[in-house]
């Protein structure tokens, strides 16, 4: 199969992204590059195998819908189409991640629990971790029960930031504290 995907890439608030679009707009995968690329490019080629990234400027406008979400217009992400793959078990989890709305956190537990699986908290997590269109699919907006910002595959300070950003109000950072 010789078909191209349009690759795009994007200097964000929180770091280089990296996009895999079609022409269309619908949205493949959404990363965070500069040393984390590779790992996307690997993905895609595991999924899209014989399918060849070109570099493009905004595939369907995708860049131009993330500089309207980065710079305030927080719903701007919700007009995105996208294409996960996955498991059906995972496009569920993925789905319920869209529905959060902007502002809002789940926790895993009550996100299990919105798609019927009250019991799959881990397996949730795992998709959880697994989302290939960050952001766009807000697995940023799972926390833990207790409320604190738990993993996150582009580290806690992004999760922090785009919470922040999206007007979540986050519990204080304590100081660290040395015993001698």
């Amino acid at each position: 199969m010789d078909e191209r995907l349009s690759i795009a890439h994007f200097t964000s608030p929180v770091g280089p992204l990296v996009v895999c679009a079609r022409a269309d707009g619908v949205l493949y995968s959404l990363g965070f590059g500069g040393p984390d690329e590779s790992r996307f490019l690997q993905a895609l080629a595991r999924r899209f195998p014989g399918m060849v990234p070109v570099e493009t400027d905004d595939p369907g406008g995708t860049i131009t819908i993330l500089r309207r979400y980065f710079q305030g217009q927080l719903d701007a992400l919700g007009t995105l189409r996208v294409d996960t793959g996955g498991t059906p078990f995972q496009r569920r989890v993925w789905s319920a991640l869209r529905a959060i709305p902007v502002g809002r956190t789940l926790s895993y537990g009550a996100l299990a629990a919105a798609i019927g699986a009250p019991q799959a908290v881990r397996a949730v997590g795992a998709a959880n971790g697994a989302n290939p269109v960050a952001i766009v699919v807000p697995c940023h907006r799972v926390i833990g029960s207790d409320g604190s910002l738990t993993g996150y595959g582009g580290g806690l300070e992004r999760k922090r930031w785009l919470l922040a950003h999206e007007g979540v109000a986050l519990p204080q950072q304590s100081p660290l504290s040395f015993t001698s």
